[in-house]
């Protein structure tokens, strides 16, 4: 039976978001979807959650030149320390999704953080490279799981006129990643040692597994999904194209951002002033977190175009400022404010496509975008190698730019309103 439309806020576009799923089927007793209010608790064990997630996956950005000196590989294969770990999440997130489609999502969610846990804890012991290749790995496969499961599940939590809201608030845990995460654990890398910063965060996911426990309400399993063959193939096409456009910006920016710290160094920046920058980049994520969250319900297709509009010109200036300290920090702050609103456009657009259920939807997302990420961080590390760090900007813009066309041209898959 579906799920009756929520009450529409004064200004809101029609909703004519569907679920593939029932997400009143899959909600545990004494939980239905309501606003974002209703679930806001819940809302927030997901931003914390996603929030170690990314400061988990990243934290070797703004400490490989650290820990390519104390572990004796170059700053190219340090930086394969992420391409290793999106490539497990690219390869796991779909398989993994399928075979635990019907545990209870909480645990799952819970487990997940324990292994970042595990994962961390393991790399701030590590006596070679091999040994933090082999922790990585571990949080790798915990990623494959948790972005698959965290984006079906922020969608579960409220009735679907909210979903764009849901997602840009639980994607504001990834912001904050960048933020707070990143930055202020490269600073403390940078002062008392990149082991040291692995272990602390190892402590901090501890006590936020703690916390999800306790905010998180339970659904359960993501089920299959509906049986409807009329434009079922029309809408596994959307999702496709937004998926493919999802890896192409992703792409291009983690062409770049792999390599940040390298690239502010060249340009002129002292060690210790890389935490700081980062922190102020994150800071500007906030803001491309903000305009996602208050625009995708109202104008979905002008959000997408504004947030890749931003995000290829703040690249493009940040290789023409190249390497002039100043004119780069500029440039940078347009492309970080760009680059916040990215995983709430496509999370939400895919989500909108009704291709399949949330949690495969989720599995495709966070599956692309590791492509993306793992892709990026080789492709950079080619190019540093190659042609050096001024060409990395340009690299990254030209594939942002392609994922911009695809959405320029695919106006089913990128709809004006919901």
């Amino acid at each position: 039976m579906p799920v009756p439309a929520a009450r529409r806020e004064e200004g809101d576009a029609p909703c004519q978001d569907a679920w593939v799923t029932d997400p009143a089927a899959n909600a545990s007793p004494g939980w239905r979807p309501g606003t974002v209010r209703d679930a806001a608790g819940g809302i927030l064990a997901l931003m914390l959650a996603t929030f170690l997630a990314v400061t988990t996956e990243l934290l070797p950005v703004g400490l490989l030149p650290l820990m390519s000196d104390e572990l004796d590989v170059t700053e190219s294969t340090a930086g394969l320390l992420v391409t290793v770990y999106a490539f497990m999440v690219a390869a796991l997130a779909v398989p993994l999704t399928l075979a635990t489609v019907r545990l209870p999502r909480k645990g799952l969610l819970l487990g997940t953080l324990v292994a970042y846990t595990v994962s961390n804890a393991l790399v701030a012991v590590a006596p070679t490279f091999a040994v933090v290749a082999a922790g990585r790995a571990v949080g790798g496969i915990a990623h494959a799981l948790f972005f698959s499961v965290s984006i079906g599940y922020g969608a579960r939590l409220v009735q679907p006129l909210f979903t764009g809201r849901a997602l840009a608030l639980v994607t504001a845990g990834a912001s904050a990643g960048f933020v707070f995460g990143v930055p202020l654990s490269t600073s403390l890398g940078a002062a008392v040692g990149w082991r040291t910063a692995f272990a602390v965060l190892a402590g901090v996911c501890a006590l936020t597994t703690v916390l999800v426990a306790l905010l998180l309400p339970a659904v359960a399993g993501g089920g299959g999904a509906r049986r409807d063959d009329h434009g079922q193939a029309a809408r596994r096409s959307r999702l496709a194209v937004v998926s493919t456009a999802n890896a192409l910006v992703y792409l291009g920016q983690f062409s770049v951002y792999t390599y940040v710290s390298v690239l502010l160094l060249a340009a002129g920046l002292s060690v210790a002033g890389v935490g700081p920058v980062l922190l102020g980049l994150g800071a500007l994520g906030l803001v491309g977190t903000w305009y996602a969250g208050v625009s995708l319900d109202r104008r979905p297709r002008r959000t997408v175009l504004v947030v890749l509009v931003t995000l290829t010109l703040g690249l493009c200036a940040l290789g023409l400022a190249f390497p002039a300290l100043a004119p780069v920090l500029v440039a940078a702050a347009v492309w970080g404010a760009g680059f916040g609103g990215v995983a709430s456009i496509f999370q939400t657009a895919s989500i909108r496509t009704r291709g399949a259920s949330p949690d495969v939807v989720g599995a495709l997302v966070n599956s692309t975008a590791n492509i993306g990420i793992g892709g990026g961080a080789a492709l950079g590390g080619a190019v540093l190698a190659g042609y050096g760090v001024g060409w990395l900007p340009f690299v990254g813009a030209a594939l942002v730019l392609v994922g911009l066309v695809v959405v320029v041209v695919a106006r089913k898959a990128f709809p004006s309103t919901v």
